[in-house]
Parts: C-alpha cells; sequence; structure tokens
C-alpha cells in the first residue's frame, strides 16, 4: 500500500526507530513514538496493540526496513516502511 493512501486515511502510527542522540541533530515529527530499532524486541507488545497502520521510519530508510520486516515476521500486515525522516516528514 503506498503511504501516502496511510496518510490520507489517518489511522497510523508513526515509529521513530533512530536513536535518541539523532532526534537532537535531525529533529522529530509531531505525533512519532521514538522506539529505537534495538529496543523494538524488547517493546515489541506496544506495537503488537496498536490497531491502524503502523509506519517505521529512521534516517535514510534501512532500519525502517529491519523494523517492518521483523513485524511481519510477528504476523502483523498492516506495517509499512516509511523511509527516512526527510522524505516522511513532507508528507505528513
Amino acid at each position: 500500500m503506498d503511504i501516502q493512501k496511510i496518510l490520507d486515511a489517518g489511522n497510523y502510527h508513526l515509529i521513530d526507530v533512530r536513536e535518541p542522540e539523532e532526534l537532537i541533530t535531525d529533529g522529530t515529527m509531531e505525533g512519532a513514538v521514538n522506539i529505537p530499532l534495538g529496543e523494538l524486541e524488547t517493546r515489541k507488545n506496544e506495537i503488537l496493540n496498536l490497531d491502524g497502520g503502523i509506519i517505521f521510519f529512521c534516517r535514510s530508510g534501512n532500519r525502517s526496513g529491519k523494523a517492518t520486516d521483523f513485524f511481519k515476521n510477528e504476523g502483523l500486515d498492516h506495517v509499512f516502511n516509511g523511509g527516512s525522516y526527510e522524505t516522511l516528514s513532507k508528507l505528513v
């Protein structure tokens, strides 16, 4: 599914998988929850319990791709790689 369609539908969650230091230097996105990639496994229940689309993003799209794959392997079909913070912030 196209990320813009998910954003337009309005029922989504933004998960920023960057490290906290990156938020200071690169900025944050309103409404996004920061869960660094290294913490996803231990905090996976927070994400498994979310309704609606779940859009992961990071600095380049690489870590968000890994997060998307992880949760697809956990059985979620409503997770998406939003790519980079810079690109996604222009769409939101």
